[in-house]
């Protein structure tokens, strides 16, 4: 008879890389998200680390040193190496970076970690060629400095975030929030990301792109806001809902109200229905055994071929293979980075 073997999961593990001029609030994110992401008896899913180079101290945006555990020799054991943004510092400057982090960050990517970065950590990144011939982002502010610097790089400002699969790049800020949350949805699925979510105080997802943020010269009035009828659209996404019908709930022309929705989301009006219905149909794959095209109807596809013409289109997968992949459970998913980064360990020979 075959010995029976208690198998433990292993926290994926995640190395975060500051460096000279680091932002303070893009620093503490990777361990608050990650950190908060755990199994539903609370068992943590991830462990976080810090380095600089040498190991040494490295100045912070924020008027405060940061003190690390680890040198660079980190990112050669880690599974999802984690660069935050910078207020300063050659990357952003000349476009170049310290020879021993790019090859700590290559070497990393070469053995099949994950990159990312938070905001204007992309200039790291560019800086040591994770990002040549890749589409990225980084905070809009920066993005006429960061085409200049890296034009290599396909640069598309107005997102939250770009999943290229082993190198991810989130905008400004409080966008790499977004992306620790999309990579523990990717890992984990939506429960525990929206449990680490709620723990945060932060919601699972944001509607639209960094282009709402943007500052532009015409200002808005609370009058002209969507957001209501957004909310009234959200609870409608099984029915056919047109553009008049958005409009005349926000008393508005449907000229006017396509302006002002555009300029708040960053999307049209139908472009933003279609991510909607799209991310409703991915929660109820993942956390429901309704039949595809039962997802499709209370999505508000309407046929299982809609559904899978537009979840193919999005993420590129159908939607059994998404249902398969995601409601896959930790400990049943083969080892490695690519499928979430957990790895089965035997206590017993």
């Amino acid at each position: 008879m075959r010995n029976n073997r208690a198998m433990t999961i292993r926290p994926h593990r995640i190395g975060v890389l500051a460096l000279d001029g680091v932002v303070g609030l893009d620093l503490g994110t990777p361990a608050q998200v990650f950190g908060a992401a755990r199994t539903a008896d609370r068992r943590p899913l991830y462990s976080v680390d810090t380095c600089t180079p040498g190991g040494r101290p490295v100045r912070s945006s924020a008027g405060f040193r940061v003190l690390p555990d680890h040198g660079l020799d980190l990112l050669a054991t880690v599974d999802t190496v984690v660069v935050p943004g910078l207020h300063a510092g050659p990357p952003m400057t000349d476009g170049t970076i310290d020879p021993a982090v790019t090859g700590a960050l290559r070497d990393a990517h070469h053995r099949g970690a994950r990159i990312m970065s938070i905001c204007t950590g992309a200039f790291a990144l560019a800086a040591a060629g994770l990002l040549d011939g890749h589409r990225a982002t980084t905070h809009w502010a920066h993005a006429d400095r960061f085409r200049r610097l890296y034009p290599q790089v396909d640069l598309d400002p107005d997102v939250l975030f770009i999943d290229s699969g082993r190198v991810l790049t989130s905008a400004g800020v409080a966008a790499g929030i977004d992306l620790c949350l999309h990579v523990v949805r990717g890992d984990h699925g939506s429960e525990v990301a929206n449990r680490a979510a709620r723990r945060c105080v932060v919601p699972p997802w944001r509607d639209g792109g960094q282009a709402q943020y943007i500052e532009r010269p015409v200002p808005r009035t609370p009058a002209s806001g969507t957001a209501a009828t957004r909310e009234w659209a959200r609870q409608r996404l099984h029915e056919p809902v047109a553009l008049r019908e958005l409009a005349a709930h926000a008393r508005m022309s449907v000229r006017t109200f396509t302006r002002h929705f555009r300029s708040e989301t960053g999307l049209s009006p139908a472009q933003w229905l279609l991510q909607q219905r799209t991310d409703h149909a991915r929660l109820l794959l993942e956390t429901t055994d309704l039949a595809i095209d039962q997802v499709a109807r209370r999505a508000g596809f309407g046929t299982t071929a809609a559904l899978r013409q537009h979840l193919n289109t999005r993420i590129g997968v159908s939607p059994s293979a998404y249902r398969r992949t995601f409601r896959r459970t930790p400990a049943a998913g083969p080892p490695g980075v690519e499928s979430g980064g957990l790895r089965l360990v035997a206590e017993h020979p």
